[in-house]
């Protein structure tokens, strides 16, 4: 068998796109984005134009994915409209940072939750980090038995969380101690100027890492193309509604922080270890009930997000193998369950590796950075591919065209730019971690016949 089968409607798509766009990030980001920000309106001016670039850049790719809905996602796409080389840099980087660093990061804050709900001491980390790496073995052996079986655990997680989040929202809304005050409140250090200007411009790029950590994953339905029926008007489909149902989503819930919170009290939070957000937000209106609520939660859509992920990451290194340009084992499917097997182990082992190398937030910076130099090389390349093959046909047009892309690439170049200013740890190492490929793509491409 050299295809994987193809199984999955427009709305388990979908279910997709939600479920792995839905992980940490909107209950644990808004902490230390209020310490950055020390305004609840930049806060949720953020995560608008978070997810407005997100949408952007979903529509934007969308038009690729109905024209080679295949496994691989960009992967494919750049040996289309680049070449080989920078088609595997960017495979090669997925595995060693952007997608194994986020289901590393997404199994960090399930066990990081689990922990703190089990009231667990773990000083050192060392009981955190193994449940994390347990969990990432557990759901890889799920998806090891096939698409159906890991996406139908996707749907029930993921309906189950939606009305859970909207029951939290009608809680926070209706609680006595909310103020609708609370959201044009800003800090002292806000009102005395001492954030504006350019410093000011830093600091809303520097909180978006963690806003765009949220949105992260509006793409990974494409790796998946091979395995979606009708995929030309169906991936596409799944792109816009998905990230856009999300989009909304988050808003409402920021907006239920920073009404039930003040800012003042959102930025301690940001400073105290071990605090998520949502879950003192929560017990803020419902006691220790309703925060044990938000953690069980936290647990199910990191879990959730978790599986996701795994599933559709590891076909971006099945069709790098089928291509000869990762390890051949790699390319083969498992006769039974028609999944990418050994994909799935090797992204598991390597996933498990990175649990141990850092911290929740490096891992996220680090992958956030990665992912946006390859976001941007997907918007140019549209436009590159409608001067080069204008004829060819395109089930889906990017709307817009070409502010929408235009402005994409600007905001990814700006973001890159500035994280390699700000926060150059965290990008020189995701840039280490890309040229480490460069040798590995002379080996393979030596051994391709002919």
């Amino acid at each position: 068998m050299t295809k994987l089968a193809r199984v999955l409607s427009l709305p388990s798509a979908i279910i997709l796109v939600v479920s792995i766009m839905v992980g940490s990030g909107v209950f644990k980001k808004i902490a230390p984005m209020a310490d950055a920000l020390q305004s609840p309106g930049l806060i949720l001016l953020c995560w608008l134009l978070a997810g407005l670039v997100s949408l952007a850049g979903a529509l934007t790719n969308a038009e690729m994915a109905g024209m080679f809905p295949q496994s691989g996602g960009e992967y494919v796409y750049y040996q289309k409209v680049y070449n080989r080389f920078f088609a595997f840099l960017y495979g090669w980087s997925n595995f060693m940072v952007v997608r194994t660093a986020s289901i590393s990061a997404l199994a960090y804050i399930f066990a990081q939750s689990l922990v703190g709900l089990l009231s667990l001491a773990d000083e050192t980390g060392f009981q955190t980090k193994g449940i994390a790496s347990v969990l990432i073995i557990i759901l890889s052996l799920v998806n090891y038995r096939g698409i159906r079986f890991a996406g139908g655990i996707s749907w029930v997680l993921t309906c189950a969380i939606l009305v859970t989040i909207i029951g939290l929202a009608v809680t926070g809304f209706s609680s006595p101690l909310g103020s609708f005050t609370n959201l044009s409140h800003n800090s002292a250090a806000f009102d005395a100027g001492a954030i504006d200007g350019m410093v000011l411009v830093k600091a809303m790029f520097i909180a978006s890492l963690g806003a765009f950590w949220g949105y992260d994953g509006w793409n990974n339905i494409a790796f998946i193309g091979e395995e979606i029926k009708n995929p030309q008007r169906n991936l596409p489909l799944a792109l816009g509604i998905g990230t856009l149902f999300v989009m909304g989503l988050y808003l409402l819930l920021n907006v239920m922080y920073t009404y039930v919170m003040p800012i003042e009290d959102l930025i301690a939070l940001g400073k105290t270890p071990n605090r998520i957000a949502a879950v003192e937000v929560i017990r803020r209106v419902s006691g220790a009930t309703g925060a044990t609520l938000v953690s069980v939660l936290i647990l199910c859509t990191t879990f959730n997000a978790t599986n996701s992920t795994i599933l559709t990451s590891a076909r971006i290194y099945y069709a790098m193998a089928r291509d000869g340009l990762f390890f051949r084992s790699v390319a083969r499917i498992h006769p039974a369950y028609q999944s990418p097997s050994v994909s799935i182990v090797w992204q598991a082992v390597w996933s498990v590796a990175l649990v141990w190398s850092g911290t929740f937030d490096q891992l996220t910076d680090m992958l956030v950075f990665a992912s946006f130099i390859f976001y941007g090389a997907t918007a140019f390349g549209v436009m590159l591919y409608r001067r080069s093959h204008p004829d060819l046909p395109r089930p889906y047009r990017v709307i817009g065209y070409p502010v929408l892309p235009v402005v994409f690439c600007l905001f990814c170049l700006t973001l890159v730019v500035i994280t390699l200013i700000e926060q150059p740890r965290e990008a020189f190492m995701g840039l280490g971690l890309i040229a480490t490929g460069v040798p590995f793509y002379a080996f393979w491409h030596r051994q391709k016949p002919g």
